[in-house]
């Protein structure tokens, strides 16, 4: 094999909690993750010149040692000795810095590329320890589906899959720093925390109002307050008739999930209409595995 395509998918978040502020500075972490069909492509090919040379659609994006691509691509080419060079053509689609692990899900991707380009012969659980060192969310977007993420994102328990549906995406023309949310999210008495068990047994139930009735994001709390557009964006959804509307991982990104086809479509219509958003998409859950 000389090339291989491939489709690194975003995920969402259905339940994000925060437990604690760790003593080292990190966020202690409860979340369920999921897989959603929206995604890059990547297409990665051998070549005679080595090193790794990364072409994207966006020319603002980084192609070098900055990429989460490249940072994957050389952890195994010193790790194995790999002397040939690799050429990665990125067609971006998911939102970049939006919650939905748009460059975490690159990596992976070229993980799982390149363990099959020079049969490397590494094992899911192998690529997802290499993984965590390049981000929290690697390991997740090579695991995929539904599931519980813990510590600071990287203990994964896999769940019952998600009930399928139509996912909206809508994503305004603003960006959100993760730090800045981190660092002013108040944890007290006061803070109103999703119940992420609950949630669980929703989505092992099958229920898509109760999955719907119970999702929750913590840092909205933040976030809202700073960047109200996220709140009309949701509240838009929900009048547009999804069964709940929230933000995803930091944001700014909100998806809205919905129970048929139909209404989907006319709340993406609706969506595209209202000019809140700059990058909108209609999509849907995914859960099969890589094996």
């Amino acid at each position: 094999m000389d090339e291989i395509s491939l489709k690194a998918l975003a995920k969402i978040n259905l339940g994000l909690d925060v437990v604690r502020r760790r003593e080292d500075g990190y966020h202690e972490v409860r979340m369920i993750m999921q897989t959603i069909h929206l995604y890059d492509r990547l297409d990665i090919a051998k070549c005679p010149e080595p090193g790794i040379h990364i072409t994207s659609n966006l020319s603002f994006l980084p192609v070098n040692e900055n990429n989460l691509i490249y940072k994957a691509g050389k952890m195994l080419m010193d790790e194995f000795g790999i002397d040939s060079g690799v050429m990665v053509k990125l067609n971006k689609r998911i939102p970049v810095a939006a919650g939905m692990a748009g460059g975490s899900t690159d990596a992976a991707a070229m993980l799982y590329g390149m363990n099959e380009l020079f049969e490397l012969k590494l094992k899911r659980s192998d690529l997802m320890e290499r993984g965590v060192k390049i981000g929290a969310d690697v390991p997740y977007c090579i695991l995929r589906g539904t599931a519980l993420a813990e510590g600071i994102g990287e203990k994964l328990t896999a769940l019952s899959p998600m009930v399928k549906c139509p996912v909206l995406i809508a994503k305004p023309q603003i960006s959100v720093s993760t730090k800045f949310v981190y660092e002013n999210l108040k944890l007290d008495e006061n803070t109103l925390h999703p119940d992420i068990d609950r949630l669980i047994r929703d989505i092992e139930n099958k229920d898509l109002q109760a999955i719907a009735g119970h999702m929750g994001n913590v840092l909205e709390s933040v976030t809202i307050p700073n960047y109200p557009i996220i709140a009309e964006i949701k509240e838009l959804m929900r009048k547009s008739g999804a069964v709940n509307a929230m933000m995803s991982g930091s944001g700014p990104t909100v998806f809205g999930l919905f129970a048929d086809d139909e209404t989907a479509q006319r709340a993406y219509e609706d969506m595209q209409r209202s000019g809140l958003a700059k990058q909108v998409y209609l999509t849907s859950i995914y859960n099969n595995r890589r094996e």
